[in-house]
């Protein structure tokens, strides 16, 4: 008789991992707390207007398309994809932007423009980056995290020194215009911590963005989630919704069964997606094996005050993706990393599905999400919510030159407090733990318990960190561990 696996929460890492698991012959039941599946990435409806909850951003592809391939499919047999032309721009300034091709020879001549011999510059950093890229994928980033030996390769050997060193570090060697500086410096964002805090090795985020380029899921991110939903369900595996787990019960150093809606469901093996910090919570003290204190020395990625606004007009002089860097970018770091506050003046990013999707809004009209990057377990209240859009409001009238304040049908916000309450999220964290020299593959919290056997974790603050593509191999590290102890 096959075993029987329940799994917490139905993220990226659930849903990958069920799949995985569904088709080594376990019987898979995902439990979700919430009334729609996707953990962060659930999707907001209202008017006419369609919106990502979480992540809007769908870079790379061909992590999305080997996890397809691990089941005889394609991305195109569920969602179609886009390629962003352009990627993106950046605003520095009043009618000061720069705007990101979709291919380095494009994006070498807007850096040429900005700055005289970069694009040398430019080729030179790409090429490693793409090195680097292949090294991660292939060699470090599909390890379990179980021993630093998995670290250790002929390719990743020879990069020792770009563990010590950092991203900042690297890209001021090469560039001198601040502003490309900053371009280059913004993927590793996506990692959760600062660029002076990224080792070296991690600038193949660089090449993710100028080597492989970002891309749209035509009716949003959302499009993923429903098709890993599809196939997670055409293999066998049962998904139920509000269903909030509220206790993991241990026999004889055993894990036993999962208290859910006051039921009890037995299994074999408990795998959680949800939050690490909360999962620990659900068993008593001397089954946890990562203390209050340990968390709270961590590293977070920042959480977020997030915004959702349908406008009942077209938005001039922005992109698909626009990001706002007009003020100093030290400072509002210092406000999430060294010194948690609001920041006085923030930075922000700002997504117009609508500018390539007709149907995230109604014609004429546009869908924008707006994300400031917060410090996490910062306090929030309706007022400062209320405050933070109201700059971010006038700040984008200034930049591109038009009145939109009159213009808002509606907006919607997500802060810390939606992270805390919706997902279990230590401190309200918007995607997990910084991957930063500490915090890095066997570094990082285990997959599978220490203390239970038949205890396994997946997701963002696991390995291999925060993000969307870690998080599809995430489920994929978790499902072999299982597959491993367990046979099915």
């Amino acid at each position: 008789m096959s075993k029987n696996i329940i799994i917490i929460g139905s993220g990226f890492s659930s849903l990958a991992a069920s799949c995985y698991l569904a088709k080594a012959g376990y019987k898979v039941t995902i439990l979700e707390k919430n009334e729609t599946i996707g953990g962060r990435a659930r999707q907001l409806k209202k008017d006419g207007f369609t919106f990502d909850i979480g992540p809007t951003w769908y870079w790379m592809p061909d992590v999305f398309e080997r996890f397809f391939a691990d089941f005889n499919k394609k991305p195109s047999d569920y969602y179609n994809l886009d390629k962003l032309s352009p990627a993106y721009s950046v605003y520095f300034g009043k009618e000061d932007v720069i705007t990101i091709e979709d291919t380095l020879e494009k994006i070498s001549k807007t850096f040429e423009a900005n700055e005289k011999g970069s694009s040398k510059s430019l080729h030179k950093f790409i090429s490693k980056a793409k090195d680097n890229y292949d090294i991660a994928i292939k060699d470090l980033v599909y390890k379990p995290g179980v021993s630093p030996l998995e670290l250790i390769s002929v390719n990743t050997i020879t990069r020792i020194s770009q563990f010590v060193s950092n991203v900042k570090q690297d890209v001021r060697k090469l560039f001198k215009n601040d502003k490309l500086r900053k371009i280059l410096e913004f993927p590793v964002l996506f990692l959760g911590a600062k660029p002076s805090n990224t080792p070296s090795f991690y600038n193949f985020m660089n090449y993710a963005d100028f080597g492989l380029g970002t891309f749209h899921p035509k009716k949003g991110m959302y499009q993923v989630i429903l098709a890993m939903e599809n196939l997670a369900k055409e293999l066998g595996v049962k998904i139920k919704t509000k269903s909030s787990v509220s206790k993991i019960n241990i026999k004889n150093g055993i894990c036993t069964s999962i208290t859910c809606n006051n039921n009890i469901h037995n299994a074999d093996v408990i795998l959680s997606g949800a939050d690490y910090w909360h999962t620990e919570t659900l068993l008593d003290k001397k089954y946890r094996q990562y203390s209050s204190k340990y968390w709270d020395k961590k590293t977070f990625a920042p959480s977020a005050l997030l915004f959702y606004v349908g406008f009942d007009k077209k938005i001039q002089n922005v992109e698909h993706h626009t990001l706002f860097f007009d003020v100093d970018f030290d400072i509002h770091a210092n406000a999430i990393y060294d010194d948690p506050k609001w920041p006085e003046n923030p930075l922000f990013y700002a997504s117009f599905p609508s500018k390539t999707d007709n149907s995230s809004a109604p014609e004429g009209k546009e869908a924008a999400i707006f994300l400031i990057p917060l410090a996490p377990g910062i306090k929030d209240t309706k007022e400062l919510r209320e405050t933070y859009f109201n700059k971010i409001i006038f700040r984008l009238e200034n930049l591109t030159s038009q009145k939109v304040n009159s213009h808002i049908l509606f907006k919607e916000s997500f802060c810390v407090k939606d992270f805390e309450k919706d997902y279990n999220s230590f401190k309200g964290n918007a995607y997990g733990m910084a991957n930063t020299l500490l915090q890095t593959a066997f570094l990082r919290p285990k997959l599978k318990s220490k203390k239970l056997n038949n205890l396994y974790f997946t997701g963002q603050l696991t390995v291999p960190g925060p993000g969307v593509p870690p998080a599809l191999i995430s489920g994929k590290l978790v499902s072999e561990l299982i597959i491993k102890h367990h046979e099915s």
